[in-house]
């Protein structure tokens, strides 16, 4: 199966792996042409259902296509190659983008890539900030992890060893009724309470070696909620104690390797007191910070299409036989070519 070759190749990109459903259009320049998103919210005071999820996801599947279509000013017969996030994330929700995936492909007759949802997250925010060589801090509902470049690969420096630090803010929010029922998640919720608190109450901090652990953290935090602390202080000591727990295993990143450019990555990067901490950590060892825009930090098409186009640059297609989705896929088994 040989792709088009038109001056400038299209890619449009299926993102979903957990709540939000995208789907994004891009070119070989790097040129974003479409970008478009719907996300599964669930009923108040739950978390993610996976098999509700993914039915969002075929319901607001045609719209989004058309959509996407429509704001690139292209027709479908003009896309050169479809990418999608094969993993890592929900089964229901990834066999979904993937059916509509291999369905356009084999349709359209041109190339499939499978994309790591992790890596996605990673280039699009080198694409945007013109970041070289960065440590990476990747922070997602699903990803609590630092990475960085090294021969051939991008290596993991850090990571929970249990629940993401969003899963932890989540969870804490929800557990004490705190909801937002035009979001699928409570962060911004959690955040105003965090920003009222006027009292630290001491909480767990755990930090081994490179990586970081949030499960006693959380614990601990509902146990005083139960016992009659104040919600407004548990949620500002949460979120002080969680992210300088972050930042003290970023600022060890940077310093073992000494790099010049961090860049903050994922959905979690909006998180304002966490810019805070990162600017002047960074400022103190003289590196640039590096933020991705907020539309391309949550789960987006744009950013699987950008990765295909990558991808399929440096030869890597997936046929449709081995398209079967990684739930559990590492960002650190995937060889990167387009670096030299």
């Amino acid at each position: 199966m040989k792709a088009r070759k038109p001056e400038k190749m299209l890619c449009l990109g299926i993102e979903g792996t957990a709540h939000t459903f995208g789907i994004g259009i891009a070119d070989s320049e790097g040129k974003v042409l479409a970008n478009k998103k719907d996300s599964y919210i669930p009923p108040q005071g739950m978390g993610i259902h996976p098999r509700e999820a993914a039915r969002h996801h075929s319901e607001i599947a045609h719209k989004l296509l058309t959509g996407a279509l429509k704001e690139a000013g292209i027709s479908a017969g003009s896309i050169s190659l479809i990418s999608f996030s094969m993993g890592p994330g929900m089964g229901p929700c990834l066999r979904t983008a993937a059916t509509m995936a291999r369905a356009l492909s084999a349709f359209l007759s041109i190339p499939l890539v499978g994309v790591n949802h992790i890596l996605a997250h990673i280039e699009i925010g080198r694409l945007i900030t013109k970041a070289k060589n960065p440590i990476v801090l990747n922070l997602s509902g699903g990803t609590t992890q630092i990475v960085t470049y090294e021969e051939g690969r991008y290596r993991v420096m850090g990571e929970t060893l249990d629940i993401t630090v969003a899963n932890c803010f989540d969870t804490f929010a929800r557990e004490i009724g705190l909801h937002d029922p035009h979001s699928p998640w409570p962060g911004p919720v959690f955040d105003e309470c965090a920003s009222k608190g006027t009292s630290y109450v001491n909480l767990p901090y755990t930090v081994k070696g490179m990586d970081v652990s949030f499960s006693g953290l959380l614990t601990n935090a509902l146990d005083k909620a139960k016992n009659g602390y104040k919600h407004e202080d548990l949620c500002f000591s949460l979120q002080e104690t969680a992210l300088a727990m972050i930042t003290e295993i970023t600022e060890r990143a940077l310093a073992h390797t000494g790099k010049t450019e961090l860049l903050l990555t994922g959905g979690f990067s909006r998180n304002k007191r966490l810019r805070e901490k990162l600017k002047i950590m960074t400022e103190e060892h003289d590196a640039e910070f590096l933020v991705v825009p907020d539309e391309f930090a949550t789960d987006n098409g744009a950013m699987i299409a950008w990765n295909g186009i990558l991808s399929y640059k440096n030869g890597i297609t997936t046929p449709i036989e081995k398209s079967q989705v990684r739930p559990s896929w590492r960002v650190e088994q995937i060889e990167i070519p387009w670096i030299k």
